[in-house]
C-alpha cells in the first residue's frame, strides 16, 4: 500500500467556508483523494487550522504550534513510512503580521522540503518523495481583510516562485489555482465543489507519480 501524506493547514483541514466547521471527510480534498486513489493508497490527512511555513503565530494558543516547520518531522516520524509527502502551506503567510514577500514564503516551503529530504521517513530509511503544491490566490476578503491586508496581490505571486522551489529541489509541483479558486464568501477557504475538483487533480499527478 502507498502512504500519502497531506500536510496543510485550514484547507487541508477542511473548514467550510458557510458553516466555520470542518466539512465531512467525503468532501474535504484528501478524502476525494483518497475515494478516487482507491484502496492501494492509504491518505493521510494532516491539516491545522492557521498552520504557516516557518512562522510563529503570537497571537493564537498553541502559537509554536501553528509553525509547520515545528511538527512536520515528528509528523512524517509518526507515519513512517511516507512514500508521497504532498505540502501545501503558504496562505497563512500571506497575514500582514509576518511582513513577508512571496519569495520569503516560497523559501519557507523550501525549508520543509529540506526537512522531509533530510529525513529517513520514506522506504528502506530514504526520503519520502514530495510534492509541492502551491495554494490558489486569495479571493475578495470580507472578515479577514485586515488580518491579510495586501496578501491578496502577494498570493498572485506565489506559483512561480513554489515552482523554481520545487525544481530546486527535485520535487513534483503542482498549482492549485490551475483548478480551483478561493471561494466568494470568505476570499481565503474553498468551497465544496472546488474540493471535489482539487482531489481529483491531485489524484492524477499521485498516479502519475507511481506509474
Amino acid at each position: 500500500m502507498i502512504t500519502v501524506l497531506c500536510y496543510g493547514d485550514s484547507n487541508t483541514y477542511g473548514r467550510d467556508p458557510v458553516t466555520k466547521r470542518r466539512m465531512e471527510r467525503d468532501v474535504r480534498w484528501p478524502g476525494v483523494l483518497q475515494n478516487t486513489l482507491g484502496s492501494n493508497y492509504h491518505v493521510i490527512e494532516e491539516g491545522l487550522n492557521g498552520r504557516t511555513t516557518v512562522w510563529d503565530d503570537p497571537i493564537r494558543p498553541g502559537y509554536f504550534k501553528r509553525n509547520g516547520a515545528w511538527y512536520l518531522l515528528p509528523c512524517l516520524e509518526s507515519h513512517c513510512p511516507v512514500d508521497l509527502l504532498i505540502l501545501m502551506l503558504g496562505t497563512n503567510d500571506l497575514k500582514a503580521m509576518f511582513s513577508v514577500t512571496p519569495y520569503d514564503i516560497a523559501e519557507s516551503m523550501g525549508r520543509l522540503v529540506e526537512i522531509a529530504l533530510g529525513s529517513k521517513c520514506g522506504r528502506d530509511d530514504n526520503p519520502p518523495q514530495i510534492a509541492v503544491m502551491c495554494p490558489p490566490p486569495l479571493g475578495k476578503l470580507s472578515e479577514y481583510a485586515e488580518t491579510f491586508s495586501g496578501g491578496v496581490e502577494k498570493s498572485k505571486k506565489l506559483a512561480p516562485y513554489y515552482e523554481k522551489v520545487a525544481k530546486k529541489y527535485g520535487c513534483r509541483f503542482f498549482d492549485a489555482g490551475s483548478v480551483i479558486q478561493s471561494s466568494t464568501l470568505d476570499g481565503l477557504h474553498y468551497d465544496p465543489e472546488d474540493h471535489g475538483k482539487l482531489g481529483k487533480a491531485v489524484a492524477g499527478l499521485v498516479l502519475d507519480i507511481f506509474k
